[in-house]
């Protein structure tokens, strides 16, 4: 910001809008919004951003909502997926999943961390904007995505290539304990499967038992692991075997197929050929003639619409001397009142299609700590929603500022 009074005034009406920010925020919580399933969240957003007179409103086709302030000719997109996983056994939760409730200053819930209440700061900054004049030097675009837990970045493709709407810089706001992290390991899944062949099984020599040839395989993935590229920043490649099937006539038969899922974890200068010709270089995958292919994703979105893509998911990363990383070190300075850390993800984002696929800028704030994401212990505390809220409020204005 240009001098320390606009500061103040973004803190003050942050702690202005507190109440309203905890509000929406229990609402969303209270809100179910599985993967496929959030259209009445996306309703819920939008009746908030109604309230906080954003210029313009956009339900997509595929069902992602998207708010506009501003018409400014740098355009930077804050993205929250709204989406959650399911809620897993009931019976591990020490309160409803949904009731939405504040327990030590912290609201409580599934989605809490991950991560959707990051959408009632973006809102609220939106309003900030707003009401300060801010959008006359940028298009502030903040984005309620859909299905990202299924197949994370499908939603801000569709976003940018389907519905043309193409950012200049974006914002994720996935938990990052109000660090600033400027990118992640790519993944892919991988599907290895072998034939062989089926008899009874009191006389196994007859067959060509498929489960033992996979297990071949499966040694020599876990080894394949320990061998994989190292990169300083974002850490080591990784496969694991994540799931394996079998088809047999019965539990008394020698089974003629067999297959195993791989979770990829790809660091910087690994690719999709790369992990494939890995997988397919495995002697036990040669000399069984394996097929190895790379898993598809495929649904049909809240509104209907259906949508594929492949699983794989770039690695991404953007220097730390980067334009963008340096406004959102100056504007989380501003929201923490100290020097942010800057790092990595250790899970998948959005980014794989922002910064891994479409080459755009991104770099990442969000309120909450990762480690309790997909957990029943999911919690949000209040004090990094506001902050982060300063944050989505500042970083548009050092991003586009002249001369620094």
């Amino acid at each position: 910001m240009k001098n320390i009074i606009d500061e103040r005034i973004i803190k003050e009406l942050v702690k202005k809008y507190q109440k309203d920010i905890i509000n929406f925020a229990l609402n969303i919580v209270r809100t179910q919004s599985f993967s496929t399933k959030e259209g009445k969240l996306i309703e819920l957003i939008k009746k908030e951003m109604i309230k906080c007179k954003f210029d313009r409103i956009k339900i997509d086709t595929m069902g992602n909502i998207l708010g506009f302030i501003g018409n400014g000719k740098t355009k930077i997109m804050i993205d929250a997926h709204i989406d959650t996983v399911g809620i897993g056994d009931i019976k591990e939760w020490k309160i409803d999943p949904f009731k939405g409730i504040i327990k030590n200053n912290k609201i409580l819930g599934r989605g809490a961390t991950d991560q959707k209440l990051s959408m009632a700061a973006m809102v609220y900054a939106g309003k900030i904007i707003k009401e300060l004049g801010l959008g006359k030097d940028y298009t502030f675009i903040a984005v309620g995505s859909v299905q990202e837990e299924d197949c994370d970045g499908l939603c801000l493709m569709h976003i940018i290539t389907k519905e043309k709407i193409k950012p200049d810089y974006v914002v994720l706001t996935e938990p990052t304990n109000l660090s600033v992290y400027r990118g992640h390991r790519g993944r892919m899944e991988i599907k290895v499967s072998v034939k062989g062949k089926s008899c009874h099984a009191s006389a196994p020599e007859r067959g060509d038992n498929a489960v033992v040839k996979v297990s071949s395989i499966v040694q020599e993935i876990t080894e394949l692991n320990n061998n994989l590229k190292n990169d300083d920043f974002l850490g080591k490649g990784t496969v694991a075997v994540t799931y394996i099937e079998s088809k047999t006539p019965s539990l008394n038969a020698v089974p003629d197929e067999a297959t195993i899922y791989l979770d990829r974890r790809l660091t910087n200068g690994e690719d999709k050929k790369l992990a494939v010709s890995q997988i397919k270089n495995l002697p036990s995958v040669k000399k069984y003639n394996a097929n190895v292919e790379i898993l598809n994703y495929e649904a049909t979105s809240w509104t209907g619409l259906d949508v594929a893509q492949e699983k794989y998911f770039p690695t991404w990363v953007l220097p730390e001397e980067h334009k963008l990383v340096q406004s959102g070190i100056k504007a989380a300075e501003i929201a923490l009142g100290k020097k942010p850390v800057v790092d990595k993800w250790v899970f998948s984002t959005n980014g794989v299609a922002t910064a891994g696929r479409l080459k755009i800028p991104t770099i990442g704030f969000g309120p909450g700590n990762e480690i309790y994401a997909h957990t029943v212990n999911e919690q949000m505390p209040i004090d990094d929603l506001l902050k982060a809220t300063v944050f989505y409020s500042t970083v548009g204005s050092f991003i586009t500022e002249k001369g620094k």
